[in-house]
């Protein structure tokens, strides 16, 4: 396999854990891009809205877009933080459609990675954590 195919490879099985977990995710109502920033949230409370935008590969305008929606939708509250930053964080219900989500998800992702256990996951992960660039 050339480096090309494999990249092609790792698109495609990243198009794949997408689409089922859009799918697993739909009677929750919410949209994969959703509950990836309620993920964020709940991995880092206290988090401004600018710090979750970086986190989920979305400038400021669009995750204050997507801020406004969960918030329609009871799923976060917005607090005010230090100076002029606001600092989200999950309501209850958002934590129930968070958790119910990352069953959702994880089931996607390891109905995938079923056929490399148990060796070759672990094999998988140490060489995907170094394709990663590294800061000097």
């Amino acid at each position: 396999m050339t480096i090309p195919e494999l990249g092609l490879a790792v698109k495609r099985l990243q198009v794949k854990h997408h689409r089922a977990a859009t799918e697993g995710l739909r009677p929750l109502g919410v949209t994969l891009v959703q509950w990836d920033a309620l993920r964020h949230l709940h991995e880092n409370p206290g988090a401004s809205l600018h710090d979750l935008a970086v986190l989920t590969f979305q400038t400021d305008q669009a995750f204050g877009t997507l801020a406004a929606r969960l918030e329609s939708r009871g799923l976060i509250r917005r607090v005010n933080g230090a100076g002029r930053a606001i600092r989200p964080e999950l309501t209850d219900e958002g934590e129930r459609v968070f958790a119910e989500g990352r069953m959702v998800t994880e089931r996607a992702v390891r109905a995938s990675f079923a056929p490399l256990m148990p060796l070759s996951a672990p094999r998988w992960a140490t060489c995907s954590s170094g394709c990663s660039p590294r800061s000097a």
